[in-house]
């Protein structure tokens, strides 16, 4: 079977509610490793979803079976631990556990401020040796003497950089 058609059956099957995980093996030729109908209810821990479909544990041992028809009866002759281990069979997680917050935060965080120093640490090697040095006409005394030209030559006078400018008493108006 050709990779071409191996994936093809792939797309047919997913078509049809079959989920199918391909893993491709260049030495083995190609080999579906995992097939689930995912027509039929699967158990979710979801906190949107919080009761799911199936109960949680399916196969239960001899112990677990007995607890079972001991729940049939009245809960009130159930210990504790009983109530807890029902509720285990049905549930994974609580809702509390489920909405217990994760320490991914610092993973996200930790990756974005290597991210930010690995830049900085490119903007600097470019402005080191990739950058040319800086213009002439960007260092102070250039632009002191730019100004002062705008000045004397009185560039726009009514609302631009030379209304700003008393030329009576020679210094900026405040």
């Amino acid at each position: 079977m050709s990779p071409f058609s191996a994936l093809r059956v792939a797309g047919l099957l997913a078509r049809r509610g079959v989920a199918v995980n391909i893993s491709v093996r260049a030495a083995h030729g190609h080999e579906i490793s995992k097939q689930e109908d995912m027509s039929l209810p699967m158990y979710w821990d979801r906190k949107d979803t919080p009761l799911p479909d199936i109960p949680f544990q399916k196969a239960l041992t001899a112990d677990q079976q007995s607890l079972k028809q001991k729940e049939l009866g009245s809960w009130k002759n159930l210990s504790e631990e009983e109530k807890i281990a029902l509720y285990r069979l049905a549930f994974n997680q609580t809702f509390a556990e489920m909405k217990k917050p994760t320490q991914e935060w610092k993973t996200v965080v930790g990756g974005v401020l290597i991210f930010i120093g690995l830049t900085g640490l490119v903007v600097w090697w470019q402005r080191v040796f990739v950058l040319p040095p800086q213009p002439h006409t960007l260092k102070e005394d250039w632009l002191a003497a730019q100004a002062k030209r705008m000045i004397d030559m009185r560039i726009n006078p009514v609302e631009g950089f030379s209304s700003s400018w008393d030329y009576e008493k020679n210094q900026w108006k405040k």
